[in-house]
């Protein structure tokens, strides 16, 4: 299934652990071992999801006849451009080219973006705030396995993302027509099953023994748990 994400052999072995960002550090950690990816896949898709908000934010900007709408979508566009920035900017650091750890992953997370586009830009503006939610919050998980480098990158996705105005924006939307509520509660949930892949591919490009089905439940069990919680949070049902 995950074909189009293979690497070839891993250069060493890498340690997942993950805490939540709203756990106290004294949570117990899941360790993962030799299930983590090797640093230029993990930075090239980090840098490249970013780049792929940016731009769906971009094209809602595009759409978006209110002025007040446009800008708030706007410091969210900057936001995410600012963190694959940032991304680049390290894998500069670290003597490689940018575009090139990223190239590979041009064509299958284009596609993800495709599929989590929706109809109505109100969709989209979901797409965005649970997409990029859940995968910040997984690339954040994948963090602790890469020393100083993945420090400088949990600091870059725990900056403000400036997404609570499409929050608001979605929250209008709903208060505006009740049938917006059970639309929008759906398309959320069918945005799971592919973003739950895009993770799953990152992690491993081929199908995992049952052990290694064990020690990643608990990352997806987390990222589910965040997922309701944004949902809640706009009176969705996940």
């Amino acid at each position: 299934m995950f074909d189009w994400l293979l690497r070839g052999p891993r250069r060493e072995s890498r340690s997942l652990r993950l805490r939540s960002r709203d756990e106290p550090s004294t949570t117990t950690r899941v360790d993962f071992e030799e299930l983590a990816p090797e640093i230029d896949t993990f930075l090239g898709q980090a840098a490249y999801l970013q780049l792929g908000f940016f731009e769906t934010l971009s094209e809602l900007i595009a759409m978006t006849p209110e002025l007040e709408k446009k800008a708030a979508l706007s410091r969210a566009a900057g936001a995410a451009l600012t963190k694959h920035e940032e991304l680049v900017g390290l894998i500069s650091d670290r003597g490689d080219d940018p575009t090139t750890l990223m190239l590979p992953f041009r064509e299958p997370l284009d596609a993800f973006r495709r599929a989590t586009h929706g109809v109505r830009p109100q969709e989209t503006m979901l797409s965005v705030h649970i997409t990029a939610g859940m995968l910040d919050d997984f690339y954040l998980a994948l963090s602790t396995s890469y020393g100083e480098t993945g420090r400088r990158v949990a600091r870059t996705l725990r900056a403000d993302d400036d997404r609570q105005a499409i929050v608001e924006i979605l929250a209008e939307t709903i208060a505006s027509d009740e049938e917006w509520k059970s639309l929008l509660a759906m398309w959320g949930r069918r945005l799971v099953g592919d973003t739950l892949l895009i993770a799953r591919a990152a992690l491993r490009p081929t199908t995992l023994r049952i052990a290694d089905e064990e020690k990643v439940e608990p990352v997806f069990t987390e990222l589910m748990a965040a997922h309701s919680r944004r949902m809640d949070a706009m009176g969705l049902a996940a």
